[in-house]
């Protein structure tokens, strides 16, 4: 079922991506905001979701559906679809190339809470991130690794992805992101402050679906956020995993929107006692 599955997200991702890409060479507009008046939603993330709700709907139409710009939808085959139109929507308004789209679908726990983030306790089966500005298709499927595919390569074949081995927290270039709610950045400031004299450097990309897959591909370390929603790391999540990495909340707790962690092993449990020392969990 996995290959299956990373074949329709594979497709879906791309025809996506060139909607949304089309889009942003016409001019962007603000539909709304979200969390905070700079926190925006475009008329391109709605009608970019809409196109990837209607194809995967025309495929596998008894699947669920939670998106970041639509309502969730309840189906009844177990499977779920966690889609975010445009990973990076701000990068996308200010015409930064790094955004991206991302599609994951997984299998429900069937015993979890109704309200549960629909990621903390499946099993994503497949999942696909698509960087249009650059042309980099990221995919991977359970048990079936992790690969980049260079679409400005004429015959570029697929890439297998690994994370870096073995780093050490002090040589570390780890990515990490903000909110867009002022009393929480500065929180996250906070931790940032205590972390970087510790790592090589620090990267923000703004996207991520983007760096969960840096990591997967070596382009960096480690990643971690607090405050990301579950379509933001859903693909990028099983990606680095299948890179290799380990990704994770605190104390053994899956990755959910209160904190994802993705590095190499050995590197996840310095970088982990790491942001337990500046106070994250706090």
């Amino acid at each position: 079922m996995s290959v299956e599955l990373l074949e329709t997200v594979r497709r879906i991702a791309l025809e996506a991506g060139a909607l949304a890409a089309d889009l942003r060479s016409e001019g962007v507009s603000v539909a709304a905001s979200k969390s905070s008046d700079v926190d925006v939603v475009t008329a391109a993330d709605r009608e970019t979701e809409a196109l990837i709700r209607a194809l995967i709907a025309a495929e596998r139409p008894h699947d669920g559906f939670y998106g970041e710009e639509s309502d969730a939808a309840a189906g009844s085959s177990g499977l779920v679809w966690v889609v975010d139109p445009i990973d990076g929507t701000v990068n996308y308004l200010y015409g930064t190339p790094a955004w991206a789209v991302s599609i994951a679908v997984g299998e429900l726990d069937p015993d979890a809470a109704p309200d549960a983030e629909p990621t903390a306790s499946w099993r994503a089966l497949a999942g696909a991130v698509y960087a249009p500005s650059v042309r980099e298709l990221y995919t991977a499927s359970a048990g079936g690794g992790a690969w980049l595919e260079r679409l400005d390569r004429e015959s570029g074949a697929p890439e297998r992805l690994r994370v870096n081995p073995n780093p050490t927290l002090a040589h570390a270039l780890v990515g990490t992101g903000f909110s867009y709610i002022a009393e929480r950045r500065a929180a996250q400031g906070a931790v940032l402050g205590a972390v970087l004299p510790r790592v090589r450097d620090i990267r923000r990309g703004g996207s991520a679906a983007l760096d969960l897959c840096a990591v997967a591909s070596g382009r960096l370390d480690a990643y971690y956020e607090r405050h990301i929603n579950p379509w933001d790391h859903a693909a990028g999540a099983l990606i680095a995993r299948e890179a290799g990495a380990r990704v994770a909340g605190l104390h053994g707790a899956p990755a959910t929107s209160q904190l994802v962690i993705a590095a190499e092993p050995g590197l996840f449990a310095e970088l982990h006692a790491a942001l337990v020392d500046a106070g994250i969990g706090a």
